[in-house]
């Protein structure tokens, strides 16, 4: 009774120490920001996840392979975490570290229930919860699938414990525990595929410790044990069906024309052995390792060697000492479907895969320091010192770990140095400049990615986002057509393809690359809304009306949708009052200024310039930098025909602001910054701001701006200023 006792409290402190410490550890992950890497599909840009949780949300998650992959547990988990913190990247966080922490609790008694052993157990949990190799699946929000498959992994081990358990006393309750193992197993396919492997490693626990199997002959019980994992396989089965259908349609898997079979099994081959030196030595992490297709002959041989050797090793002492084949074959098994073999992505191998095998290693690593103790007791205060470092040495190179991720920034200038020609990284890098507004850094590093890596369509999409905002639009152009020709399958290349010929002046182009991007993806709400807006620059306002009630559809919350719908209100079967009325609807609601940008639009349309100046007003104060109301607002002070509501002094300060916001490259914005120096009676400045204003429109086609300022030269040039026609 007192040994009982003993163990019970040795089993709550380890619980106890794992909760507290592992939860110390990650705390300050849920101080960091979401990265641009994934974190937009999965959660920030998510229309169907930002919605919170909701029953069209929940069907679009059983129905999608969105982001490559179908797991709709996972979008729902997501779905549920905005519901709670909306976009507060804290929440998100948390929700991932309580995972990790349980999945940490339910490894030890899972390992406590099955083997009995206690500190071994609890030894194996503190790897996994404090090991470095797992930072990036606790603190990467995107890689919450990791932490959920994880979940329903053990859960389903300990089902299966409980059924193995049941079984050996012919219980009725084993036929309930084996539904609530398969129902488990279910769970975590549809949390992430990558556990299809788990019937293999149940069989691998039929041997030990469940001691099922006896020997290794296809006869008698063991045939039993195989029938009886049947339906595990088969959901294993279609669960590898769905992803590969849905990655093959996402463009997702390489080739073999892009990465041969040689190159994909040598980098099998020497990712184990580098993910084994990774466990023991876990140094130079990072987000993404490049996948280099040639790689040195000798260390693939010396790789396949090692392998080999010990798994013949594990197997030859199977009988005497059953954890060493059961953990190397755990570990083994459960990485083939990230091995390669299979390319998916960009990267060679990855932290994040280590997750569920890694705990194969260190069953392996523990019960054999275990064995030494036994055979040297003396040693037994110098194996308990060498414990507690290395257990020490995984918190604080985790810790160092977990700052790497506290933003884009500081993600990807540490993979950047600890890696070499990493041109996924040096995107990320000049993708993040770009959305600081340092542009002529973001496109340095966008072209030095591309430099390394020519064929990498994501980045000469980026590199191409990143000319056009320096205004170098033909440079742009070609860098998003290169995209497009790279990966012609995704749907977002086309889209940012489409966006660049629209701001080029070439709304047909543009249409046809946004009807493709819908082609590939119809819920795709940023490609209605565009389609939308070429459609209404043509005249079509009916059509445009579907596009936009398209995009609402897809994107509940795509309030520019909304209000861009409002704009086809205004067509020549519509009163100027219908538009004015529906956008002082969505004015009514808190924080629109989007609706008081479009408010303000329709009313000046109606010629109500005085209310279209307080709307413009309004949508400033609470967008003090949007670049259209300024400039919209300056147009109004400088050219209106009333006396009374034109301020030259007031229309030169916003367009000016708004020509800073564009980086004086917009003929718009110029043209009305010539208006506002002549109400103000600076000529000179008003004919130097048309002047350009022109050559701008005209370099860009846009022949009738570029015509209007050729009219408004010469009224500078006279001396007088511009008044809108009434």
């Amino acid at each position: 009774m007192a040994v009982e006792m003993n163990q019970s409290s040795n089993r709550r402190l380890i619980c106890l120490l794992l909760v507290l410490v592992t939860l110390a550890l990650y705390l300050p992950a849920t101080y960091h920001a979401f990265t641009n890497l994934d974190d937009d599909q999965y959660v920030t840009a998510n229309p169907h996840v930002k919605a919170g949780l909701t029953w069209r949300g929940v069907a679009w998650a059983f129905r999608s392979g969105y982001a490559d992959n179908w797991h709709p547990l996972t979008w729902i988990s997501h779905m549920l975490d905005c519901q709670l913190y909306g976009l507060n990247p804290a929440g998100h966080h948390f929700t991932s570290v309580l995972l990790h922490i349980a999945n940490a609790v339910l490894l030890f008694l899972f390992l406590n229930r099955t083997t009995g052993t206690t500190w071994r157990s609890g030894f194996v949990a503190a790897l996994f919860a404090w090991h470095p190799l797992h930072v990036e699946s606790v603190a990467w929000v995107a890689e919450r699938k990791d932490m959920l498959s994880a979940f329903f992994w053990l859960l389903t081990l300990m089902a299966y414990a409980r059924f193995v358990e049941e079984s050996k006393v012919e219980s009725p309750k084993s036929k309930i525990f084996f539904a609530a193992t398969l129902l488990m197993f279910a769970c975590g396919l549809m949390s992430k595929p990558m556990v299809v492997t788990l019937p293999f490693v149940l069989l691998l626990l039929d041997f030990w410790p469940f001691q099922r199997i006896s020997n290794f002959q296809l006869q008698g019980s063991n045939l039993r044990l195989l029938a009886e994992k049947i339906p595990f396989f088969a959901l294993s089965l279609a669960a590898s069906i769905i992803t590969f259908l849905a990655q093959q349609a996402a463009g997702a898997v390489s080739s073999l024309e892009t990465v041969p079979l040689p190159a994909r099994l040598a980098n099998a081959l020497l990712s184990y052995l580098r993910y084994v030196l990774k466990t023991f030595w876990p140094s130079d992490l990072a987000v993404l390792y490049p996948l280099q297709t040639h790689s040195p002959p000798l260390l693939i041989l010396v790789s396949t060697l090692l392998i080999l050797a010990c798994s013949v090793l594990v197997v030859w002492l199977a009988r005497r000492h059953p954890y060493l084949f059961v953990g190397w074959f755990w570990y083994l098994g459960t990485l083939v479907p990230v091995i390669g073999l299979v390319q998916v992505g960009r990267q060679s191998m990855a932290d994040r895969y280590m997750y569920l095998p890694s705990i194969g290693l260190f069953i392996v690593v523990v019960w054999s320091f275990w064995l030494l103790l036994t055979k040297w007791p003396a040693s037994r205060w110098f194996a308990f010192g060498a414990g507690l470092a290395a257990l020490a040495g995984c918190l604080a190179v985790s810790w160092t770990q977990l700052k790497y991720w506290q933003n884009s920034m500081t993600l990807f200038v540490h993979a950047g140095a600890v890696t070499s020609d990493n041109y996924v990284a040096y995107s990320h890098i000049g993708e993040t400049f770009e959305e600081m507004g340092q542009f002529d850094q973001a496109v340095a590093f966008q072209e030095q990615s591309a430099r390394i890596n020519p064929r990498y369509a994501q980045g000469q999409s980026e590199l191409g986002a990143a000319l056009a905002d320096e205004g170098r639009l033909p440079e742009a152009l070609e860098c998003f057509r290169n995209a497009v020709q790279l990966q012609p399958d995704n749907a977002i290349l086309h889209y940012n393809l489409g966006t660049a010929l629209f701001d080029s002046g070439e709304p047909d182009a543009a249409a046809a690359q946004f009807a493709k991007a819908l082609q590939l993806f119809p819920d795709l709400a940023q490609a209605h809304r565009s389609l939308g807006l070429v459609l209404l620059k043509q005249g079509k306002a009916a059509a445009a009306r579907q596009q936009f009630s398209e995009a609402v559809k897809s994107d509940p919350g795509d309030a520019e949708a909304r209000f861009d719908y409002g704009l086809t209100l205004l067509d020549e079967n519509q009163p100027a009052a219908a538009a004015v009325q529906f956008y002082r609807q969505i004015a009514l609601t808190p924080y629109q200024p989007a609706a008081h940008y479009r408010l303000a639009q329709a009313l000046f349309r109606q010629y109500k310039s005085s209310e279209a100046i307080a709307e413009f007003w309004q949508a400033l104060r609470l967008a003090p930098n949007s670049a259209d109301a300024l400039n919209e607002l300056a147009w109004i002070l400088a050219t209106d025909p009333d006396p009374k509501l034109r301020s030259g002094t007031v229309a030169v300060r916003l367009a000016e602001r708004a020509c800073d916001l564009t980086r004086r490259r917009d003929a718009a914005t110029l043209t009305t910054l010539g208006a506002a120096y002549a109400e103000a009676g600076r000529f000179p400045e008003a004919i130097a701001a048309a002047l350009k204003a022109r050559d701008l429109a005209s370099a860009d086609g846009e022949k009738e701006l570029a015509d209007r300022n050729d009219g408004l030269l010469k009224l500078y040039q006279s001396e007088r200023p511009y008044r809108q026609p009434m």
